[in-house]
């Protein structure tokens, strides 16, 4: 892949990745469409364009992927998208990035690696980041989103984690996603039979583009490009995601940035850099 190509397709995954919650958000601040049904629809959408993919390559999407997967990834978009109900995208993206990379830190470290003095100090800082983040005050997030959009965060962590090793990511992803559908499919004609359903064009126009585009599209994008670059870099460009995410606030959606989410993101964002961009001590003999 020639260099042109490759940045050329990881900037597209990161714009993806921002664009799911600027859709997501715009779709639960602006339309009718309510969090679960924005789910259903999202992860539908996915799984149609994943299955879509992965038979024009004339393979099977029946074998792959798994019920444990699925859930994890059922657990992050609905509390992805019940966050989005009180979040803004910047926030919203920022805490997801926290969560999901702490997650996997704090999983390399339960099985055996140890951080440098500087990577524990950029854990701390991290850390602290996110703590000036939700402390009480007028620019503080919601408590309920905030405890949502971690929640979301560490499942995402956690199906990244089993999806290392798994086969083919792109079949793998899109029998999760299937899986995911259905379960999601269910909890709508849940939440439709209870009357708190709610839904227009325009709020289903965004959850297909999340799901199709900037989820299934998105993912298949990033799969291709993983392999070309090395580990560190696959982890630091996604440093970008909130900051991209942040920007499609204030442009798309009038957001205002605070000083407090500027001065937590540059810890959070800063500290996690500070983890990943050193190579981890050995692991446990």
């Amino acid at each position: 892949m020639s260099r042109t190509r490759l940045i050329l397709l990881t900037t597209l995954a990161m714009m993806a990745f921002a664009g799911n919650s600027l859709l997501c958000r715009i779709a639960l601040k602006g339309t009718a469409i309510d969090a679960v049904s924005f789910t259903a629809i999202r992860l539908a959408a996915g799984a149609a364009v994943l299955c879509l993919i992965v038979r024009v390559h004339r393979r099977s999407v029946f074998g792959r992927g798994n019920w444990p997967s699925a859930c994890a990834l059922l657990s992050y978009a609905v509390c992805f998208s019940l966050a989005y109900t009180q979040l803004s995208a910047a926030t919203g993206a920022l805490l997801l990035f926290a969560s999901v990379q702490t997650s996997m830190i704090a999983y390399g470290i339960w099985a055996g690696e140890r951080l440098s003095r500087i990577q524990l100090a950029g854990f701390m800082l991290a850390a602290g980041g996110l703590v000036v983040l939700l402390l009480p005050g007028l620019a503080s997030p919601s408590v309920v989103g905030a405890l949502l959009m971690l929640f979301a965060g560490a499942a995402w962590g956690v199906y990244s984690l089993r999806a290392k090793g798994a086969g083919d990511p792109t079949k793998v992803t899109a029998g999760n996603f299937m899986r995911a559908a259905l379960v999601a499919a269910g909890l709508s004609l849940l939440v439709m039979a209870r009357g708190q359903a709610s839904m227009d064009m325009a709020g289903f126009s965004y959850a297909v583009l999340s799901g199709a585009v900037t989820s299934g599209l998105g993912y298949v994008i990033w799969y291709s490009v993983v392999p070309a670059l090395q580990s560190i870099s696959a982890a630091t460009v996604q440093l970008s995601v909130p900051v991209i995410a942040a920007l499609g606030g204030v442009m798309l959606l009038g957001e205002a940035i605070s000083l407090r989410l500027v001065l937590a993101s540059a810890a959070i964002l800063g500290g996690i850099a500070l983890v990943i961009l050193k190579p981890r001590g050995p692991g446990r003999a």
